[in-house]
Parts: C-alpha cells; sequence; structure tokens
C-alpha cells in the first residue's frame, strides 16, 4: 500500500457512532451551518417514502440536524412523488429545475440540479431505494464535515449484502466497484485506492466544493466527482465513514454493464487529453433465433459546475 494512502485511511476514515445526532445540532449551531438531505429517485414508490419519514422523525422533529429533505424525481411513472410528498418530503421533478438548460437522463441529472433546488451549505445525498434505511446514516456523513474544517467531502462505506436465489450473501453487491471502478482508481487516480466504496450513493459535501466541479450526467456522476474534487481539493480533504450494512435492490447483469459503461467513459475523459471514447455498447441476448445484438449508447454529458450557471443567470443583460 501506498503511504500516502495508508496515512489517509489512518486519519480520514470513521465510523459513524462516532457521532450522535444531538451533538452534532450544537456543532452545526455553533459554525451557523444548514443541512439539506437529497434523495435522487426515479420509480421508488417503494423505499422512498420511509427513508423520508426516518429522516423527519429522528432529524428533523426529534432532533433539528437536517433542516431540508428534497426529493429530486427524474420522471418517475409510478407514485415515488406522491409517496415522498405525503412523507413530508419537498418533491421537485428535475424537469421543472433549470428548464433553460433542458434536460438529461441520469442520476448525475437529479444531483446536479438539486444544487439549485436546496438551500443547505451542507448536503447529504441519500439512494432511494434503500431497504431498513437508518438515519444514523445522515449522521455518520454529517459528521466529519461538523466537526473537522479541513474535511469537505464525505463517502460512505458499508457491506453490501447480495440476495441471489441460494440466499443472502453478506457482501457480494458492488460487482461494478470490484470489477471496474477499483481497478480504474488504483491504475490512473492511486491516491484515491483507499476508497472502500468509491461508488457508494450515500456522501456528502459542502456546497462551496460542490459547486465547483461538474457532474456527469449519468451512473459515472460518483466516480468524476472523486476525481475532481481530490484535484480541486486535495486528499486530505476528502474522508469516508463506515455506515455498516447498506440494503437495496440489486440490477442484473446486463443493467450493470450499461452502468460499467458510463463509469468507464467518465474515467476515460478525465484522462490527459480528455478524448470521449467510442460510446456504443453492444451487448447479446439468446433468442429462439439465435444470437441477437442490441446497442445501447453509454455516452455521459457533463453538467457544468454550478458556481458557473449561477455566475451566468446574474450577468448583467442574460438573454433570457
Amino acid at each position: 500500500m501506498r503511504p500516502d494512502v495508508r496515512r489517509w485511511l489512518d486519519r480520514r476514515t470513521f465510523t459513524a457512532d462516532t457521532w450522535q445526532a444531538a451533538d452534532l445540532v450544537a456543532a452545526k449551531r455553533a459554525r451557523g451551518s444548514t443541512v439539506s438531505v437529497v434523495l435522487p429517485a426515479l420509480d421508488e414508490e417503494r423505499t422512498v417514502g420511509a427513508i423520508v419519514a426516518a429522516i423527519r422523525a429522528a432529524l428533523v422533529e426529534r432532533c433539528p440536524l437536517v433542516d431540508e429533505v428534497v426529493v429530486v424525481d427524474s420522471g418517475s411513472s409510478d407514485r415515488t412523488a406522491e409517496v415522498a410528498a405525503a412523507a413530508g418530503a419537498c418533491v421537485v421533478s428535475v424537469d421543472t429545475v433549470l428548464p433553460r438548460h433542458g434536460a438529461r437522463p441520469g442520476k448525475g441529472e437529479a444531483l446536479w440540479k438539486s444544487l439549485h433546488a436546496t438551500h443547505g451549505d451542507l448536503l447529504v445525498f441519500v439512494d432511494a431505494d434503500l431497504i431498513a434505511f437508518d438515519p444514523g446514516f445522515v449522521v455518520g456523513l454529517l459528521g466529519p464535515l461538523l466537526t473537522d474544517p479541513g474535511i469537505g467531502y464525505v463517502k460512505a462505506l458499508y457491506d453490501r449484502p447480495l440476495t441471489t436465489t441460494d440466499g443472502i450473501v453478506p457482501s457480494g453487491g458492488g460487482r461494478v466497484t470490484e470489477l471496474l471502478a477499483r481497478p480504474l482508481l488504483n491504475a490512473f487516480w492511486p491516491e484515491l485506492a483507499g476508497f472502500v466504496q468509491p461508488l457508494s450513493g450515500e456522501y456528502a459535501g459542502r456546497r462551496e466544493l460542490l459547486e465547483q466541479v461538474p457532474f456527469v450526467s449519468g451512473y459515472g456522476v460518483e466516480l468524476g466527482l472523486l476525481v475532481d474534487l481530490v484535484a480541486l481539493a486535495g486528499l486530505d480533504a476528502l474522508a469516508q465513514v463506515d455506515l455498516g450494512t447498506r440494503q437495496h435492490s440489486h440490477q442484473a447483469d446486463a443493467a450493470l454493464g450499461r452502468m460499467a459503461g458510463q463509469i468507464l467513459q467518465t474515467a476515460l475523459a478525465r484522462r490527459p487529453g480528455g478524448e470521449r471514447p467510442h460510446s456504443e455498447l453492444l451487448q447479446f441476448l439468446r433468442t429462439a433465433d439465435g444470437l441477437e445484438g442490441v446497442s445501447w449508447d453509454v455516452g455521459v454529458v457533463e453538467r457544468p459546475p454550478m458556481r458557473s450557471v449561477r455566475d451566468a443567470e446574474r450577468r448583467p443583460g442574460r438573454r433570457a
């Protein structure tokens, strides 16, 4: 292991039970901070309501650590928006945020637009498909930000049980991480090799940092943020927190392949030269007539840093 990675692991890896919500409320008040929790969601009516309700009960009503809970709906075809609103979230449609900039498909678009739709100077992002959600996830992610001004971005780490036909494999999730993201980071950005879950959907950051980096529109957003933030702020400004166990729905291998394609596109665009590779991914299905090739476009679009968008919006003489 590289010495700098070992030092970082020793200094910047924490456990969620280090902090209690009440103590962080006092730290938040002392610093005059505000906190927004964001859930990007697409067809998650089965889980989003319970997550929102748990956050509001524990961290808004019982202990005022969180100031707003915002669900950014990416055009769900089910009752995601209604369920989230009934649970107490502020629900915004991705299409209504910055409409002059249009809309792009993908999770990263919802995260980027959430910067415009929220008010907190600290933002916590939580995936909307979590099962048996623990509000302690939010507490753990906020702990380093509220107690160490030198930390600007915090990633979750956890075990990811994988449900199979033979039962639950305790740590079988994270297949794209182990087969693609970790080898990429170790090869090209070895300073980031200490992140246990580089693609985790739970993380928190300071708005002042998040608004200075681009957001990739698709599933490459998490890797893109890591690479861009370490370049902007340095490794010591990044941390990770062990949240224990995270349970969520799992995708089929073909869907994971398309996710991996977007992550690879994001990584290669950040290599010297930045030339984007061919964006077509060809997958195969076996049908009654034999093998059938199916093409997917796994290209990604990068949204500019939100700070530049805000500056342009304020510029005198801006065209409508």
